[in-house]
């Protein structure tokens, strides 16, 4: 029965026989903040590249950390992942501490963040992408017809390919949410910890919810923000990246049609979004001089969902793009929509090899059908066709199964209208858990809850979860503040 501890299924720890943890100064060109650095210390840890060998091949984990300074405070670990799969997250905890981590979580826990294998300073591993690579991003561009789901499939094969191809296939294989959870565990292990305490957000809350499903009793106090709904990205948790821009879409609209004065977008949130829709049909039709097509525009504008705080940055773009005389940041356009080789090869792996994909064209030409009339403003995107239709290096297993039995460990953060993971995934996550969990949901609008979104009663919950270790004794509705 879940909250039953007696009966726990538990993945079981391979050996760990590291030397002790040598914490030293960082790497140069991290993603830690500058002005945190002189409180962070990195160390790398050793494991097996593929867990059914584990005295085979070694790869590296770079950490950091940012250690207690009460000691008659500190309870233990607490690792961090800000998601992707493939973002950095060496300098997640620092982020978060400049951003305004409340001093009791840092009295109570060493900090560690993490590159996760794969990423960045950790065993970094590419496809082999060009710049100037048709196939350019992990979410897929607007489909206007079949015909362009048809098209984009022969761009997709190649990516595909291309990572079969490199000379990093073998490393790629090994590059899944279950082996990253495992790759925490060896963490806990190297660092001496009986147990870890885990804050992980978008696909982090994926990785944070497969450690909590495989070893259940090692896993201390979990908090996941932000949720994609399973222990995995699959094509449903893509497909409601549509959803989410739907509901989230309404929150931006309104923002602009307060400044039409200062935009000229629509002076209501209905004219805000036939203004959205007009102005990507054009763009589809004739792109703008910078180069912006229909599907970039509302990938632009999707991104900007993601907080509050770029709605004034996607407005001023917008507004350019009807006045062909303004100056229009077309660098950072093409910025969003071309994420590094390491990212989107990693990205790629995890994804595709983590659950079966369909490998049929009709089938993603459907859901694009589907999703056009469901979440018209980005669900043609969303549903449309990846790689992993085509990938050829996975999955070799079934995804990891969610746990409900164990401890009643695991807070689950959500704002109402989130972009990329939507309130559903939250919602999912919640029923899969059972009594092993709690809900928040925050009357808010963006991507990540605690610290970054700033709401005082989300804030006060997971911060009394994370030094007191109680879950409130029910679900919680956070008002907005």
């Amino acid at each position: 029965m879940p909250g039953d501890t007696g009966s726990v299924r538990e993945a079981q720890p391979v050996a760990q026989t590291a030397a002790k943890v040598k914490w030293a100064g960082c790497p140069e060109g991290t993603d830690i903040p500058p002005t945190q650095m002189p409180l962070v210390q990195c160390a790398t840890v050793k494991v097996p590249l593929d867990y059914s060998k584990p005295k085979g091949k070694k790869i590296e984990l770079t950490l950091s950390r940012i250690a207690s300074t009460k000691p008659e405070k500190r309870r233990g670990i607490m690792l961090f992942n800000p998601g992707g799969p493939g973002g950095t997250g060496l300098g997640q905890a620092a982020l978060m501490v400049e951003q305004g981590l409340p001093a009791s979580v840092m009295d109570a826990y060493d900090l560690i963040g993490m590159d996760t294998r794969g990423v960045g300073f950790s065993s970094p591993v590419k496809c082999g992408f060009k710049a100037d690579d048709p196939y350019n991003g992990n979410i897929p561009p607007f489909a206007v017809d079949e015909a362009a789901v048809a098209q984009r499939a022969k761009v997709v094969k190649a990516a595909a390919q291309t990572c079969a191809n490199s000379p990093d296939a073998a490393a790629l294989k090994q590059l899944t949410t279950e082996n990253m959870a495992r790759d925490l565990d060896q963490i806990r292990i190297a660092l001496g910890e009986k147990k870890t305490s885990f804050y992980g957000a978008s696909y982090g809350s994926a990785l944070g919810a497969a450690y909590a499903s495989m070893f259940p009793q090692r896993s201390d106090r979990i908090v996941l923000d932000s949720n994609v709904g399973d222990t995995h990205l699959n094509q449903e948790g893509m497909r409601r990246y549509g959803l989410g821009f739907e509901e989230t879409f309404g929150d931006f609209a309104a923002w602009v049609a307060a400044r039409d004065g200062a935009y000229g977008l629509g002076s209501t949130p209905q004219e805000v979004r036939e203004n959205f829709v007009s102005t990507a049909e054009r763009l589809d039709e004739t792109p703008a001089p910078d180069g912006t097509n229909g599907a970039l525009f509302r990938h632009y504008v999707f991104v900007g969902a993601y907080s509050p705080l770029s709605y004034g940055s996607r407005a001023q773009y917008w507004q350019s793009l009807l006045d062909p005389g303004t100056a229009a940041p077309a660098a950072q356009v093409a910025a969003d929509a071309n994420p590094l080789d390491n990212a989107l090869t990693v990205f790629l792996a995890v994804t595709c090899n983590d659950s079966e994909w369909p490998s049929n064209v009709k089938a993603y030409q459907q859901a694009v059908a589907e999703d056009r009339e469901r979440y018209p403003l980005f669900g043609p995107a969303s549903a449309n066709i990846l790689p992993c239709a085509y990938w050829e290096l996975g999955p070799e297993k079934e995804p990891v199964a969610i746990n409900d039995e164990g401890p009643a460990n695991i807070l689950i953060l959500q704002n109402q209208h989130d972009p990329v993971t939507p309130l559903a995934g939250g919602q999912l996550l919640r029923e899969k858990f059972g009594q092993r969990s709690r809900l928040v949901t925050v009357d808010g609008s963006g991507h990540g809850v605690y610290v970054l979104g700033r709401n005082a009663c989300a804030s006060n919950v997971t911060t009394s979860y994370l030094i007191s270790g109680k879950l409130p004794a029910k679900d919680v509705a956070c008002p907005s503040d």
